[in-house]
């Protein structure tokens, strides 16, 4: 079971999905440094100069101001491009929290202290009522492409189990289901195995490490975003609060690839596999349907329907409910943080993140004739992966079923 880090194969069990992992190197934008932010974050100095005109960025801000987003960052460079709302407030994240527990993954693995072909059996993770034999032979990489076959209640609603198999109908690593209780059992597993709560883990392992300006230390909050909304289930749902410029950080981290002022904060090659695509955006859309166009890597989503010749290629986000992004944009050099603060009940739908905010995010530049004529845009309009969203149903982490339960009043029912 020792871990498996180096160029090739992933160390988990084959779907049929992929067979081989191409991984691309995109250059950074010419017009900045390759740079990370200091203790604070500094704005980058004459957009204009740098090919962002002013047009497009008051019109982004009245795009944000017609809606109900509370905070948003568009960094470039590792430079503040664009900053709207108060960037500084902390608040829920929803299934953000997956791609940050994702993250705390890396050095695990690559220490050999979790390996990604441990089973659950292994490991010795149970749940209330006892798991199957079959589902005790998932592994964590596994549950990290939400690929386990495991379809015990989890202790919070809000993800696609309402589509689930009937409990060991599957074999684990060969059918995706976005499911709850895969997410909540790894954050069990890094507790058990390194003696730590998550929220150490994250607090010495990434907040410290790259200057998060508004983590919350307190052990108390803390322990107050640990949830266990149904009860049918023994792994609770680690949550997180963070701020929109916290969340920028993070993305910024992911796009340096996990380095940050000369120290390797998360494995490199960890940060490049995590976010290639491991289910296609097709098979995600037959059994979660969400967003038309994403695929799903090691608890990350990715742009896996973007042509090589757009700004998304290669592209990938965190998202939770009601508006939380972490979206970066490596042939950009960009992170986009956006956040709904709750509460109050507010909501920015994904459909409109992704059909009309990061369109026009992505259309910012405006590259320069070198021999006059019209200067160009990058593509514009509403990306394909996202022309059909408007039919096609919605997790109830980012839907329907999610803002309705919030309007009554209760986070209970979100991830």
């Amino acid at each position: 079971m020792a871990p498996n880090l180096e160029p090739g194969a992933l160390p988990v069990r084959s779907s049929g999905v992929l067979s081989i992992l191409l991984v691309t190197v995109l250059a950074a934008s010419p017009h900045q440094p390759l740079a990370n932010p200091g203790r604070a974050w500094e704005p980058m100095r004459d957009p204009e100069t740098q090919g962002y005109p002013l047009v497009g960025l008051s019109a982004l801000r009245k795009t944000l101001a017609a809606g109900q987003t509370t905070g948003m960052m568009v960094v470039v460079g590792g430079r503040v491009l664009f900053e709207y709302g108060d960037t500084t407030e902390t608040s829920y994240v929803a299934s953000v929290r997956k791609s940050l527990i994702s993250m705390l993954y890396g050095k695990q693995v690559a220490s050999g202290a979790i390996p990604l072909d441990a089973t659950l059996d292994e490991l010795g993770i149970d749940d209330t009522g006892g798991l199957l034999p079959r589902e005790r032979q998932a592994t964590v990489g596994d549950l990290l492409t939400a690929r386990s076959g495991v379809y015990h209640p989890a202790a919070n609603l809000g993800d696609a189990s309402d589509r689930a198999p009937a409990r060991g109908s599957v074999a684990p690593g060969t059918y995706f289901l976005y499911n709850n209780w895969d997410f909540n059992a790894l954050g069990a597993i890094l507790e058990r195995r390194t003696g730590k709560t998550v929220y150490a883990l994250f607090e010495s392992g990434i907040a410290r490490p790259i200057d998060m300006q508004d983590w919350i230390a307190d052990p108390a909050t803390q322990a107050s975003m640990v949830r266990n909304d149904t009860g049918l289930s023994a792994h609770p749902a680690h949550h997180f609060v963070l701020s929109t410029r916290d969340m920028a950080r993070i993305g910024q981290l992911m796009l340096r690839r996990g380095r940050w002022d000369g120290t390797q904060v998360i494995p490199a090659d960890w940060v490049m596999r995590t976010t290639l695509t491991t289910t296609p955006a097709e098979t995600v859309a037959r059994t979660s349907p969400w967003v038309p166009g994403l695929g799903y890597g090691f608890l990350w989503w990715t742009f896996d329907s973007a042509p090589p010749e757009t700004p998304l290629h290669g592209a990938y986000t965190a998202s939770g409910a009601f508006g939380q992004f972490i979206t970066v944009i490596p042939v950009l050099d960009m992170v986009v943080a956006h956040k709904t603060a709750l509460p109050p009940p507010r909501n920015v739908p994904a459909e409109t993140y992704f059909g009309t905010i990061l369109p026009q995010v992505t259309a910012l530049r405006v590259e320069k004739q070198p021999r006059g004529g019209e200067p160009s845009r990058p593509r514009r309009g509403r990306p394909r992966f996202i022309r059909r969203a408007a039919s096609c149903p919605s997790l109830p982490s980012a839907g329907r079923r999610g803002a309705h339960a919030f309007m009554r009043g209760s986070l209970a029912h979100f991830p």
